[in-house]
């Protein structure tokens, strides 16, 4: 029974510091899109993640856990959580338009 806390303990953390940048966000999107709601994992990185903040804040509005545990200079620790259940409407921001020229 050890082995699965282990391994549970492993797989809620996700250091992306050795993965090549471009391989990242989806990474990390994959792993929050198989969370259930109320689950969460620590992301672990070399920087600031913010704009990813803003990339899962925008595809995942409302359902977004976002807490940072360290926050630099050399390593950022971010607990990020699934809040709400995944919503099968995406949200667009919608921008008004003249009914003239429909």
């Amino acid at each position: 029974m050890s082995d699965t806390n282990d391994v549970n303990a492993q797989s809620e953390v996700l250091d992306v510091r050795t993965i090549p940048p471009a391989q990242r966000h989806p990474m990390i999107f994959q792993r929050f899109a198989a969370l259930p709601v109320g689950g969460a994992f620590t992301l672990v990185n070399d920087h600031d993640p913010k704009p990813l903040y803003y990339q899962l804040n925008f595809e995942h509005s409302g359902q977004l856990g976002w807490d940072y545990l360290e926050q630099g200079p050399q390593v950022w620790r971010v607990r990020i959580s699934r809040t709400a259940p995944t919503s099968n409407k995406r949200q667009i921001p919608l921008h008004p338009v003249a009914r003239d020229a429909e």
